[in-house]
């Protein structure tokens, strides 16, 4: 038996080239993250639109927004400690449905409150989806490019948020009800549960922890013989340490290990970013379209406007994936988040068309970039028996903020209109940006290490 095969699963993955099977993991991963994105950006479009057919206040329509926001706080708790108890892979596919089917329902409700409810359901999924993907995918790469894949995971975002400013550019104005027609098309998770619980494999990782040898060994073995596209396999080095297996421990143990002495600091500094990154994300991303719309331009020019900004979101996530592995996570976070602080200042400002797309291109080019680089260390912070855990309750924290967001931009903007919302969001980021330096950085190194 050679040394390859007796090492642990989390050495042998680490020495891999990238292969046709984490190709499969990355694009079936990031298929859902983008269907996703196109649920979480249709809800933007919708109570645009929603704010002119049934003359909804913002301050009743945020409403819909901190719903599906509620359901995402609780989802991401959930999510990540259901992921640690029964594998990555079941808790994907397990979200996707949930959504799917609840975003399909939502199409039919007759009344604010009907579509605040399902909202919130719809919030469930979409809250364990992303931190449970990033947290699987995360174990399947090899350590040398692991983060530069999770920023490739984290830009589906990028597909799946244009492809909802094209069906709120090209349906809802332009269809009847198209708004219901918008959030049918976000029914296609359901179908997609499917291909992920059967098409995917566990993640190795997990596999070993929870003390299932023999399955991940066939896992890691399978990927051994899988095609190499790019990158050779490394066989330098001391083998890590196998993952032992763990006992299945209560939520109230898992989330002390979370604030145990070695993982405190990380923890807290995890918590705070994702607070802040949520709060300024959705404080401006939810808004623009109606900000844009109770400025005087018509449905059809807001999200023209709102297509072109978006599309800024790939070239940010393209420059933020080829820094990481350069600078670091830390340094890769911080300089992404100063840049939309920046960018949110100047948005808050601009009053003329080419200064609102060039700022708010601007901002987007920088948040989604600062995203990119916060899934990539959020994973990589825990050991794999607390990596679900720690991932989807940062994840839930930060879901808090994206609640009180939504409200609080209506307020801000009684208060102090435009300007007073960006320079408030912008503060969000610097605190964002600060607390970066509390992160572990594991470029390069085992997730085991």
């Amino acid at each position: 038996m050679t040394e390859t095969t007796t090492a642990p699963p989390g050495a042998r993955l680490d020495r891999l080239p990238f292969t046709c099977t984490h190709l499969r993991v990355l694009t079936g991963s990031g298929t859902g993250w983008a269907l996703d994105a196109m649920d979480v950006g249709l809800i933007s479009f919708v109570i645009a639109a929603l704010v002119a057919e049934w003359q909804l206040t913002t301050a009743a329509s945020s409403w819909i927004a901190s719903a599906g926001f509620a359901g995402m706080a609780v989802g991401a708790t959930l999510g990540g400690l259901l992921a640690d108890r029964i594998g990555r892979r079941s808790v994907f596919a397990l979200t996707l449905l949930i959504y799917g089917l609840a975003t399909g329902a939502s199409a039919l409700a007759g009344g604010l409150a009907a579509l605040i409810a399902l909202r919130f359901v719809v919030g469930l999924g979409l809250g364990a989806e992303l931190p449970v993907a990033s947290t699987y995918v995360s174990e399947f790469a090899p350590a040398r490019m692991r983060g530069r894949v999770i920023v490739v995971l984290e830009a589906f975002w990028a597909v799946g948020w244009t492809a909802s400013a094209l069906i709120g550019y090209l349906v809802i104005p332009n269809v009847e009800d198209g708004w219901r027609w918008a959030l049918a098309i976000g029914a296609i998770p359901a179908v997609y549960a499917i291909v992920v619980r059967w098409g995917l494999p566990e993640s190795p990782r997990w596999l070993a922890s929870r003390g299932r040898a023999a399955e991940a060994e066939r896992v890691v073995a399978d990927i051994e013989r899988s095609p190499a596209l790019f990158g050779t396999r490394r066989v330098e080095g001391a083998a890590t340490a196998p993952a032992s297996a763990v006992a299945a421990s209560t939520v109230g143990e898992r989330l002390r290990a979370l604030w145990a002495s070695r993982l405190r600091r990380r923890t807290a500094s995890l918590w705070v970013v994702w607070f802040c990154v949520n709060f300024a994300y959705y404080g401006a991303f939810i808004w623009i379209p109606t900000l844009l719309y109770t400025q005087g331009y018509d449905l059809v020019r807001t999200f023209g406007f709102t297509l072109v900004i978006t599309l800024a979101q790939l070239p940010g996530y393209a420059v933020a994936a080829w820094l990481i592995e350069r600078w670091g996570r830390r340094a890769t976070l911080s300089v992404f988040l100063a840049g939309s602080a920046v960018a949110a200042l100047l948005f808050g400002q601009a009053t003329t068309v080419p200064m609102i797309l060039a700022t708010g291109m601007a901002l987007s080019f920088f948040n989604l970039g600062a995203w990119g680089a916060l899934y990539a260390v959020t994973p990589e912070s825990y050991p794999t028996s607390l990596r679900g855990t720690g991932a989807g309750w940062a994840a839930g924290v930060g879901r808090i903020a994206s609640i009180l967001a939504p409200p609080a931009v209506p307020l801000l903007q009684g208060v102090g209109g435009v300007p007073l919302v960006f320079v408030v969001l912008g503060a969000f980021f610097v605190v964002a940006a600060a607390a970066t330096w509390g992160l572990a950085d594991a470029r390069g190194r085992s997730l085991e290490e």
